[in-house]
C-alpha cells in the first residue's frame, strides 16, 4: 500500500480515539509552535552530572540532553536529523534492537507514549505525521498501535548495550515538567556498587574526552 494511505488511515485511528472520549466535531488539525527547553532547565540536566537524563515532549522528540545522556543515547545522535526522535529510532533504525536488551518493551512503552498523547491532543498535525511515517515504513509499530495500549510505566529498569562500554542496567524515572506541559524529563541511575554505576562511570569519561576532543577540532578549523 502506499506511503499517503497509511498516513490517512493513522491519522484516522487519531480521530477515532477523540471521537470514543467525546461526540463532538474533531478541530481542524493544526502544526504545534515549536517547543523550546528553557535555559533553567538545561541547567538542571547539566548540573547532574553523574546520571544520564534528557527532556523530551510527547511525540518523544528529545529536545534537550546533559552530557552523559548524549553518551548513553550516542546511537540516536548519529543520525544527522534533529530533534532526536527515540519512537523513529526504535522503529526504523536496525540498531535499536542492538541498543535496547530489551527491545520489545521498550517499543510498547513508545507506542504507548504516542497513543495516550493523540488521545488529549488528537488535532496535533505533527503527532500524526510521525504516526504516519511509522506505520507506513514499520509492521512492529502497526501491529502494535492496533492494540490500542496507553499503558506505560513512569519508573523500571531499562537495558542498554552501549558500543563503547557494554551492556547497563539502569533505572528510569519519568518526571512530568510542571511548568512546562508537554514536556518530560527522563533520568537514568545505576545502583550503587555495580558494574553498570562502573560501566556509567566509563561512558562519561568518554564523553568528556570526546566532547574536549570536539571542542578542540572546532577550535582549530
Amino acid at each position: 500500500m502506499s506511503v499517503p494511505y497509511y498516513t490517512r488511515l493513522e491519522r484516522a485511528h487519531l480521530f477515532d480515539l477523540v471521537r470514543a472520549a467525546q461526540p463532538t466535531p474533531p478541530r481542524p488539525r493544526r502544526r504545534q509552535a515549536k517547543q523550546r527547553v528553557r535555559p533553567e532547565v538545561q541547567w538542571t540536566l547539566d548540573a547532574m552530572t553523574g546520571a544520564p537524563a534528557f527532556v523530551s515532549n510527547e511525540r518523544l522528540d528529545v529536545l534537550a540532553a546533559n552530557q552523559l545522556g548524549r553518551a548513553l543515547f550516542s546511537e540516536l545522535y548519529a543520525a544527522p536529523a534533529r530533534p532526536v526522535n527515540t519512537a523513529r529510532f526504535v522503529f526504523l533504525d536496525p540498531r535499536a534492537e542492538t541498543t535496547f536488551g530489551d527491545w520489545d518493551r521498550v517499543a510498547g512503552e513508545s507506542v504507548a507514549i504516542l497513543r495516550s498523547a493523540a488521545g488529549r491532543d488528537p488535532s496535533n498535525r505533527d503527532l500524526s505525521d510521525l504516526v504516519g511515517e511509522l506505520a507506513t515504513h514499520s509492521e512492529a509499530f502497526r501491529t502494535r498501535w492496533a492494540a490500542h495500549d496507553v499503558r506505560f510505566h513512569n519508573t523500571g529498569v531499562k537495558h542498554f548495550h552501549h558500543p563503547i562500554v557494554g551492556d547497563l542496567h539502569l533505572t528510569y524515572n519519568r518526571l512530568d515538567l510542571a511548568a512546562d506541559p508537554g514536556l518530560t524529563l527522563f533520568t537514568y541511575t545505576a545502583e550503587p556498587g555495580s558494574r553498570s554505576e562502573e560501566a556509567l562511570k566509563l561512558l562519561g569519561s568518554w564523553a568528556a574526552t570526546a566532547d574536549a576532543e570536539s571542542l578542540r577540532a572546532t577550535e582549530l578549523s
